[in-house]
């Protein structure tokens, strides 16, 4: 499962597929600049509710594991 996340996150933050492997020159198709610009706005969109859904569990999480101790 664990590894699964770490693809999506990569995915999400566009690390993956960088590295050209078995000779790939990676020259694909022309995409407009508004599709591009698009695409990187949907990552960022992406990336900043990842971002607040993690520290929001680990707020949670701490408030959690203060009341429970106290």
């Amino acid at each position: 499962m664990s590894l699964y996340v770490l693809n999506l996150v990569l995915f999400i933050f566009g690390i993956r597929g960088h590295i050209p492997q078995n000779d790939d020159s990676g020259a694909g198709p022309n995409r407009s600049s508004f599709a591009a610009s698009t695409n990187r706005l949907m990552r960022i969109l992406a990336a900043a509710v990842v971002t607040v859904v993690l520290l929001s569990l680990v707020l949670w999480a701490a408030v959690w594991l203060a009341i429970k101790w106290l």
